[in-house]
């Protein structure tokens, strides 16, 4: 089917409206008329080639809500007009040890991402949510709970969301635990919302003192400006995990020194160039942690937008048209959005 999209052509080339084929739904696909796409800080390093691999045309986005509009024969789960999600994957092995357990993002022989995945769909590779519909299987496709006026925001959860879901879920963060969030953004600000809502005693720890204000307002009980080593010292061996949502390289010591014993830090953003050496004896002789988190399972990604639903929690976020993408991604590079992107899809209209 002929949809109307948004991508690149080349690495130094703009988005730009673009013409691509979606395939007819298969017995286990539903098809999907986007209303919302969220866009992501990996979307930009895609598009410009920045991350290696980027195969063209590059039709971005991950962060995908919308409307079924068909199903296939064998599709049960979802009925046309059910509101879905669909995010950083559209397929996986389903047969390795990762994926028996619901972790598809850790296929062990690779999980298909909803954009730049290898597929049999003309031209060979997925394209994303910067489009008017999409074709899924069904084992990738969410139910979305919030309701109508919600939609837009909810967006980001199926990336931000899960992106911090997923490790304070693992980490068992919850009443009784200090947590600290690193870094005030799409991401963090996500971070500091449902560890908040998961009971945990919340700390955000930020570069600017201009984003305390609006850290508690997202529900931090305490922010620490990390560039303050009095304030940083006040914490230290205080914590019981720390998510650093942070993607460029910084000193990962001033956070180490802030566990408890048996204390972990979890980065979930990959850096242009490698953190510098951490300091092995502050692990050692606390029995710290340095470990990594990606993305989260389909089975948790709908746990994760159930707790949304019920307790009200969306991304903040700031409306565009699709014909403002470009804009918007030069805007990003600034930092200058309060939290996170979201195409109206109507617009490309």
């Amino acid at each position: 089917m002929a949809t109307k999209a948004y991508g690149a052509y080349a690495a130094d080339k703009p988005l730009e409206p673009i013409d691509i084929e979606r395939r007819a739904p298969g017995d286990h696909d539903v098809q999907i008329d986007i209303l919302y796409c969220g866009v992501c800080h990996s979307d930009l390093h895609q598009v410009k080639s920045e991350w290696d691999g980027t195969l063209y045309p590059c039709v971005p986005g991950h962060e995908i809500v919308g409307r079924v509009s068909a199903v296939g024969e064998h599709v049960s789960k979802f009925a046309v007009g059910d509101v879905v999600g669909v995010g950083c994957m559209v397929d996986s092995c389903q047969h390795c040890a990762s994926c028996d357990e619901g972790l598809e993002q850790y296929c062990e022989n690779g999980f298909v991402g909803t954009y730049n995945g290898p597929t049999p769909d003309a031209p060979g590779h997925t394209l994303g949510g910067y489009s008017q519909r999409i074709v899924v299987s069904d084992k990738f496709v969410l139910k979305v709970g919030h309701g109508e006026e919600d939609l837009a925001a909810v967006a980001p959860l199926l990336c931000a969301g899960i992106t911090t879901w997923s490790p304070l879920r693992h980490w068992q963060v919850g009443p009784g635990k200090k947590v600290g969030i690193v870094g005030i953004g799409g991401l963090g600000h996500m971070g500091v919302k449902l560890a908040h809502a998961l009971g945990a005693h919340v700390v955000a720890f930020t570069t600017s003192e201009s984003k305390r204000a609006d850290a508690l307002a997202l529900g931090a009980d305490d922010v620490v400006v990390s560039r303050d080593a009095e304030a940083m010292a006040a914490h230290a061996g205080s914590f019981d995990f720390i998510l650093n949502t942070v993607a460029a390289s910084h000193n990962l010591d001033a956070f180490t020194t802030l566990l408890k014993r048996d204390g972990t830090l979890t980065l979930v953003g990959v850096p242009e160039h490698a953190h510098p050496s951490p300091n092995v004896a502050a692990l050692i002789f606390k029995r710290r942690s340095i470990a990594g988190s990606l993305i989260g399972g389909i089975a948790e990604t709908q746990e994760m937008l159930d707790f949304c639903a019920e307790h009200g929690i969306v991304a903040d976020i700031e409306m565009i048209r699709a014909d403002e993408i470009n804009t918007a991604y030069a805007r990003m590079l600034k930092s200058d959005v309060k939290y996170r992107f979201v195409i109206d899809i109507a617009s490309m209209g």
